[in-house]
């Protein structure tokens, strides 16, 4: 077993610009979630501490995140 550290180099590159391509992706999806709910999301989450509101968005960036790695994935 020989290490290639070219290959390995190439991988952490590869590993690095994917995630922070998911990461982009995953903020404009919720600013996009934020735009199409009624008032501004964050505010009603932690100003008004409102859990319903929290428990959505979780559920969102959840489903998001899934969509997001299982794209990059394949």
């Amino acid at each position: 077993m020989s290490l290639n550290l070219e290959q390995l180099g190439l991988n952490i590159l590869l590993a690095t610009i994917f995630s922070v391509l998911g990461f982009v992706l995953l903020f404009v999806g919720y600013r996009m979630f934020d735009a199409v709910t009624p008032g501004n999301l964050s505010r009603r989450i932690f100003d008004e501490g409102n859990v319903a509101a929290a428990i959505m968005a979780g559920a969102f960036v959840i489903a998001v995140s899934i969509v997001i790695a299982a794209s990059i994935h394949s």
